[in-house]
């Protein structure tokens, strides 16, 4: 099978160029640039492209699948040149229904946990040797590509975004999956630069939960509120499994979760954790996989990339980098920190540069969010502000709608990177929050 890749550098894209090559696929692509992991890794398996742009003459009539990115733009010149030529256009989401249309589907969705559930099940799973064909959408240990497809798997497993699918197709990419086993996580109002009320953001989540296949089964966290009133209000037939936060301690700065087989040691913290495991637990039962066998897996899991990752820094100071940037997956990230480190001296930084996150309507969201820090920072860029041509922020509006008036607010690298160079990193821990990089600072040094 002949596909191309319109926008083929991006975090997920790449990861399907890769696994379908590692199928005998014959793949190619384009992007307007590429950058690293995603360019070494397509250059490894010989399907990076030889120059950055669009490139009309690339769409052939004997390409059997186009697949477009959400990089790419309406007007993309290949695009238009597969429109004219009737080539069959996929989104990411529609090409992976396709390639598992005739396996048991497993969709985790929810606006938090759902890269780490999905990392979780998957660790179980290749702990115990089952076999799945998967898509999850961070790096984890032990996985050398984070999408497998293959021909005989019975099961695949996929992490369910709420995001739009394609520039021209403005479904959510969950309701594609049509999952025989579904989990839901949360919900809590993100995107807001695509949903423009809590309700239309809600509606996702209800279509989603009405696309499960007739006598499936859906997981579901009973202590958030709305998702338990979208799965009561559900219409369909499907099989409801409710899952809360399990007991567990936190001793000599380790977690332990109770279990009717004992204290069983996790290499995980916050209660957030704990919550994304029990969910993970309950899907894991779902493909087979007993209690005693699960938790014999999770003790080494060490969590998916960014999601409250230690890194390993030259001074051996302690620093924890977390992918969160919306407001619930801040204050959840917050809690978890002050929890663990109760008797140490705690700096949390925060980076906003998502347009939600940057969006004065949306910043009351943040209320709280950093409190119970000994030392709390906000960061945001004046210049990508004007970039996205969006109305300047005042730091003493941040401190207002964060509700933290000793918020210290930073709007501009260069006096971040001078305040992080007063610190002493050996002194109290650090929570560094951002799907960005804070102006390039280096969090090893």
């Amino acid at each position: 099978m002949k596909t191309h890749f319109i926008a083929i550098g991006g975090s997920a894209m790449h990861n399907l160029a890769i696994a379908l090559k590692d199928k005998g696929y014959q793949v190619t692509g384009s992007d307007d640039a590429i950058f690293e992991p995603s360019k070494s890794r397509l250059e490894k398996k010989g399907i990076l492209p030889q120059e950055m742009g669009w490139f009309p003459e690339k769409i052939t009539p004997d390409i059997d699948a186009v697949i477009l990115g959400m990089h790419a733009h309406q007007d993309n010149p290949e695009l238009a040149r597969a429109k004219e030529l009737g080539l069959k256009i996929y989104s990411y989401p529609e090409f992976l229904y396709e390639q598992s249309k005739n396996k048991t589907r497993v969709v985790i969705a929810g606006s938090h946990g759902k890269t780490t559930i999905t990392s979780m099940i998957l660790h179980v799973l290749n702990f115990h040797q089952k076999d799945v064909d998967f898509m999850v959408g961070a790096q984890l240990e032990g996985f050398d590509c984070m999408v497998k497809l293959t021909q005989d798997n019975d099961f695949m497993v996929l992490e369910g975004d709420e995001y739009l699918s394609s520039p021209i197709d403005l479904r959510s990419k969950f309701l594609l999956y049509q999952p025989n086993i579904a989990l839901m996580s949360g919900i809590a109002w993100d995107h807001i630069n695509v949903f423009k009320t809590f309700d239309e953001y809600i509606e996702q989540f209800r279509k989603f939960v009405a696309s499960i296949t007739a006598g499936g089964v859906l997981v579901y966290n009973e202590e958030d509120p709305e998702v338990v009133k979208v799965v009561e209000n559900a219409e369909n037939y499907f099989r409801k499994i409710p899952y809360k936060t399990p007991e567990y301690e936190i001793s000599n700065g380790k977690v332990y979760l109770k279990t009717e087989m004992g204290d069983v040691p996790l290499s995980v913290f916050g209660a957030h954790n704990l919550l994304n495991l029990e969910g993970a637990r309950h899907i894991c039962q779902q493909l087979g996989i007993m209690d005693e066998d699960f938790y014999e897996a999770i003790m080494s899991f060490k969590g998916a990339s960014k999601r409250l990752e230690k890194i390993d820094r030259e001074d051996k100071g302690t620093l924890y980098k977390d992918f969160a940037h919306a407001p619930s997956k801040v204050k959840a990230a917050v809690k978890a920190f002050n929890e663990q480190f109760k008797n140490e001296k705690k700096y949390g930084f925060l980076e906003l540069h998502t347009y939600s996150s940057l969006n004065p309507a949306f910043l009351e969201q943040y209320d709280h969010a950093m409190d119970g820090l000994d030392e709390a920072i906000v960061f945001y860029s004046e210049d990508a502000l004007k970039i996205k041509r969006m109305e300047p922020i005042s730091p003493d509006f941040i401190k207002e709608k964060f509700k933290n008036e000793n918020l210290k607010v930073f709007t501009n690298a260069e006096d971040l990177h001078a305040y992080w160079n007063t610190l002493d990193k050996t002194n109290g821990v650090y929570l560094m929050m951002s799907s960005g990089n804070f102006g390039g600072l280096d969090l090893t040094k």
